[in-house]
């Protein structure tokens, strides 16, 4: 099914471009700081268990199903992904996704819903659609539109839904998965015939640069490959992002399409737009650094928080170096179940 027309289309996207580096890279038209969205965030009445949050080296995580997600779940990690879903919707020239389902009276799931804000953009945008966010943290906001809905869950679990989706969302589920082909199995299952999924996902486990920028940032290079090893170790992949395209192929599903779009990693294009990308970027890695890292590195790879905190500061620094032109790559990954 074709999406709708929209009185504002999204602006197409650009992917495979070259990114030219600003002749100034310290140029005086970067502000010095970014406001941040007001936000807010409740939780409904809940169990104490799952309201019972483990604290950790000064940051909060998740209690339900504890230990399956190494990233934290408090408020400075809830206004990064808030953030990081800016950033998507800047890849995705404006839009909440990239597939031709028809969501304007579908029944959608997001997996690993997180503050919720993508499900919520959802269901304001398509009012007769019926938007459903799973994640193990209740930290969705307590007043929603009446047509989304929150529920504590896991999607490594057995799922039991009562009707079948229209169209199943995923996004930043890298170090989160620990059997893919199992979950393409359970989306596929719940997935109306003719219904489509999509993932999205950035590659975390490795950077890109188009000159010798990598062999000067030995520390972010270290850290990428740090954290490979130890998500490989906790049993969920950080690079699956990659691997979302031959999954969906494998589980059976058809119009697969995989588009990958560049986000320099601070402000160092030239291009106005992408300097403004790189600037939400560099924010989003400047927490990153600590949300994805923190708990794997201290948990698995047995790092003292001092020595921790001291590899950080070297990885941030190189961050903030526009003479570093780095890069991240996103994947956006969508398929259809056949028609029965």
């Amino acid at each position: 099914m074709a999406a709708p027309a929209s009185s504002t289309a999204p602006e197409e996207p650009s992917r495979n471009i070259e990114i030219v580096p600003d002749d100034d890279p310290y140029s005086a038209d970067d502000p010095a700081f970014l406001t941040d969205a007001d936000k807010a965030s409740s939780t409904q009445s809940l169990s104490s268990s799952i309201l019972n949050y483990q604290y950790e080296n000064g940051r909060r995580y998740h209690a339900y199903r504890e230990g399956e997600y190494m990233n934290p779940n408090d408020d400075r990690e809830q206004e990064r992904m808030d953030l990081y879903h800016h950033i998507f919707r800047i890849l995705a020239g404006g839009a909440l996704f990239r597939c031709p389902v028809d969501p304007t009276s579908a029944r959608i799931l997001d997996l690993g819903t997180g503050t919720g804000i993508w499900a919520i953009e959802m269901a304001d945008d398509f009012p007769s659609a019926d938007v459903v966010g799973t994640d193990l943290s209740p930290i969705q906001p307590a007043w929603v539109p009446p047509n989304c809905y929150f529920e504590v869950d896991d999607f490594e679990s057995d799922w039991s839904f009562s009707k079948p989706f229209d169209f199943i969302h995923g996004r930043t589920l890298a170090g989160s998965v620990r059997d893919l082909p199992l979950l393409y199995q359970r989306i596929k299952n719940n997935l109306k015939p003719g219904g489509w999924i999509e993932m999205v996902d950035f590659v975390g486990d490795e950077f890109f640069a188009d000159d010798d920028s990598l062999e000067k940032a030995p520390y972010l290079t270290e850290w990428a490959r740090l954290q490979k090893v130890a998500f490989h170790k906790f049993g969920k992949e950080f690079g699956i992002a990659r691997d979302h395209k031959q999954r969906m192929i494998d589980a059976g599903f058809k119009n697969v399409r995989e588009e990958v779009y560049k986000a320099p990693l601070n402000p160092w294009p030239k291009d106005r737009k992408l300097k403004e990308l790189g600037r939400y970027y560099q924010l989003n890695m400047l927490e990153c650094i600590e949300a994805y890292t923190l708990a794997s590195f201290t948990r698995i790879l047995g790092w003292d928080i001092t020595e921790v905190n001291v590899f950080f500061a070297d990885v941030r620094k190189e961050l903030v170096d526009r003479k570093l032109h780095v890069y991240a790559k996103n994947y956006f990954v969508y398929g259809q179940k056949e028609t029965e």
